[in-house]
């Protein structure tokens, strides 16, 4: 990912990762994707829930992955982490940008 100098700071491009749902999130606030079954990840979601940190874009759907902002905000997914891994990297589809995964 490039970098570009602005107004003296330095910034770095901005890309909308799809999340499911057309919700999307911007490529270099995202810290970790990790999958959501393991007591830890249970515990930072009911964390971020009592501290009103938790964003749930399943739109009721399972919970595939959670996503961890640089903010410091949960962001709950139905889409699985591996894929939201390969869209991070660049490595997505750009077609999953109108909902191809499923309809998610």
């Amino acid at each position: 990912m490039s970098s570009k100098i602005t107004g003296g700071y330095q910034t770095m491009d901005a890309r909308l990762i799809n999340i499911g749902f057309g919700n999307t999130v911007i490529s270099h606030r995202v810290v970790a994707v990790v999958m959501p079954g393991s007591a830890p990840m249970k515990r930072l979601r009911e964390r971020a829930t009592q501290a009103d940190r938790l964003i749930d874009a399943t739109h009721g759907r399972k919970t595939r992955s959670i996503i961890v902002t640089d903010s410091n905000h949960i962001i709950l997914s139905a889409v699985h982490a591996e894929t939201l891994s390969q869209r991070l990297n660049g490595h997505g589809d750009m077609a999953r940008l109108d909902l191809g995964d499923k309809g998610i």
